[in-house]
Parts: structure tokens; C-alpha cells; sequence
């Protein structure tokens, strides 16, 4: 290996303090039928097409939160490596997104808001209060009833999906509308089942690599249970009558209803800032009154727990105190 390669990749190698913020991130990126690599510039991805032959597209790693590869797709271990070094969350899913196989997390640079999570999960009082705050939060602010137990939010929220699906399908025209979600009949479901699900993949997606860049566990739920996701299927909640099933519904004529769901959404989020919103709102959820921001890359990374004084710094040799 030349001294000029070995100079070049360490140039480009991420620092702490050179990663963007989560709320700065761009949203996600799908890819199918392409191979991803890296070279001495980037990670790239290679598309060939008849028109016009192979070419190079650069992806923007540093600033890119879920990468979606689709069917087709290959990726080398060193372009692997730069994502997780970037923070970029990569899932491996289905055709058009549907499906999720597997995912490649990196890790998060602080448990701040871990440790607040699990806290909260742990103690029934604090989490029903989460899981409250969750329903209200979709409700909107003011407009839950007061002193409402979690039976009553829940059924008021099914109610309120039910509105809207019936309110959709009554301004676009198609008659009676059922929710379905089934795999195995995949090709003969609706366009709007559809495009419904294409989209939510996608929003999972873009909620599971804010959790994990926050430092927060997926499979720590406060209103799902028994599911690695069962936390981002929470925070996805808050915003698909906002994004994902309006515009499903306003694809029930596109002849392509999953690709075009994708690309509806992505152009979406630039002017809904998705990232920041779940930042902030996940921040909110599991304390309230707090105006905290996301942790300081240059703040120390690894503390030492202590039952007395609380956190200690670490990479402090504290031999003088045991004698």
C-alpha cells in the first residue's frame, strides 16, 4: 500500500468532534441493483445502465443517517466500515423497501439518554407516563381527555386512525378502505397498502438510526412490547398521520405505488426536518422538562459509575484513594 493512499484515508478518517449532529443529518438513501464500495475518495456506488453505462455515485456518508439496500445490491467491509465510522445506520430490505432483514447499527458516542430510557422503561409509574405523553403527543396538545388511563388513549387513538382512513378514502374517491399488512399476498394488495407500507419501511428506517445515533435502545418500547423494534414502532407512531398515510392514499392511482412512495416521502421530510423533530420529541418524551441538547462529542466519552459521588471521569488512576 503507497504512502499517498495511507495518507489519503487517514485524512478522510472521521473524527468525534467532525460528525455531524443526528438533527443535522439527512434523512435516508435507497439503493438496489448497485455495488457499493470504497476507494481513496469515498464509498461510492456503481450503476451501470444502457443509456449511459457505468458511472460513480458518491455517497454523502458523514451527513447520511439510513442507507436501504434493496435487492441486487452488494457492499464491500471497507465501505461497511466508513458507514458505521460515520454513524450511518445501513438495513438491508425487501424489494421496494417492504422488508427488513437485518441492519448494521453503529455505535452511539454517549448513553445519556440511554440511561434515561431505560430508567423510565423500568418503573411502571414513569413509563405509563411516557406511553400517556405518546398518545397525547398524536392527539395533539390540550385535546386528550383529562386523567384518561392508557385503555381509554388507546382506544381514542384507534377511533381517530379509523376517522382518518374513512376521511381519506372519501377525498380521493375509493370507497371503503382496510388496513392490511400481509407478506405472502404482497402482489395483490391495494396501492395504498401499498405505499403505506413502502413508506412506514422507510420512516422506520430514518426513526431507527436517530434512536441509535441518540444512543437510545430500539427494543425498549413505552406503548409496543416484545419487539427489538417495539421503541422505534413508538416514536414512528408520532408522525405517520402527518407523513406516511396521506400520501398513501394520494398514490390509490399510481401504477408504481411503493417506488413512488419513496420518493414522495424523501422530498417530504426536507420540509417537514424530520431528524430534529424526532430528536427533540424523543428528548421530551422521557423527560419532560428538559431543554437539553445531544451530548458534546468533545465532552469525555467514558465515565466511571459511582453509588456516592455519581459519574467519575475515567482514564484517572485513582490508586491514591484505596490506600
Amino acid at each position: 500500500m503507497s504512502r499517498t493512499n495511507t495518507a489519503r484515508r487517514r485524512l478522510t478518517a472521521p473524527t468525534v468532534a467532525m460528525l455531524p449532529r443526528v438533527g443535522d443529518s439527512l434523512s435516508f438513501l435507497y439503493l438496489d441493483i448497485v455495488r457499493i464500495h470504497q476507494d481513496d475518495t469515498g464509498v461510492c456506488a456503481r450503476v451501470t445502465t444502457e443509456e449511459r453505462g457505468t458511472e460513480l455515485v458518491y455517497l454523502p456518508t458523514a451527513a447520511l443517517s439510513c442507507v436501504l439496500l434493496g435487492p441486487g445490491t452488494s457492499i464491500t467491509a471497507r465501505a461497511l466500515s466508513t458507514l458505521a465510522r460515520h454513524g450511518t445506520t445501513v438495513v438491508i430490505a425487501g424489494s421496494g423497501g417492504v422488508r427488513t432483514y437485518a441492519g448494521i447499527t453503529p455505535d452511539s458516542l454517549s448513553t445519556t439518554w440511554l440511561e434515561s430510557q431505560v430508567r423510565a422503561w423500568a418503573d411502571d409509574g414513569r413509563r405509563l407516563a411516557v406511553a400517556t405523553r405518546m398518545y397525547e403527543h398524536r392527539f395533539g396538545r390540550g385535546t386528550a381527555p383529562a386523567e384518561a388511563g392508557l385503555a381509554q388513549l388507546r382506544g381514542l387513538e384507534g377511533q381517530r386512525v379509523k376517522a382518518m382512513y374513512k376521511l381519506l378514502a372519501q377525498q380521493h374517491r375509493i370507497g371503503r378502505f382496510k388496513r392490511a399488512y400481509d407478506p405472502d399476498t404482497w402482489d395483490t394488495q391495494d396501492p395504498v397498502n401499498l405505499a403505506l407500507s413502502s413508506a412506514n419501511t422507510c420512516l422506520y428506517g430514518i426513526v431507527h438510526a436517530a434512536l441509535l445515533a441518540m444512543g437510545c435502545s430500539p427494543a425498549l418500547g413505552f406503548v409496543h412490547s416484545g419487539n427489538q423494534q417495539a421503541f422505534v414502532y413508538d416514536i414512528a407512531d408520532l408522525y405517520k398521520a402527518e407523513l406516511t398515510i396521506p400520501l398513501a392514499f394520494s398514490l390509490n392511482d399510481s401504477p408504481n405505488p411503493e417506488a413512488e412512495a419513496r420518493r414522495r416521502f424523501r422530498d417530504g421530510l426536507r420540509l417537514f426536518k424530520l431528524m430534529p423533530r424526532i430528536v427533540t420529541d424523543v428528548q421530551r418524551l422521557l423527560v419532560p422538562e428538559t431543554d437539553a441538547e445531544e451530548p458534546d462529542p468533545e465532552e469525555q466519552l467514558v465515565d466511571l459509575w459511582d453509588p456516592v459521588s455519581g459519574p467519575l471521569p475515567g482514564g484517572v488512576n485513582y490508586s491514591a484513594e484505596a490506600e
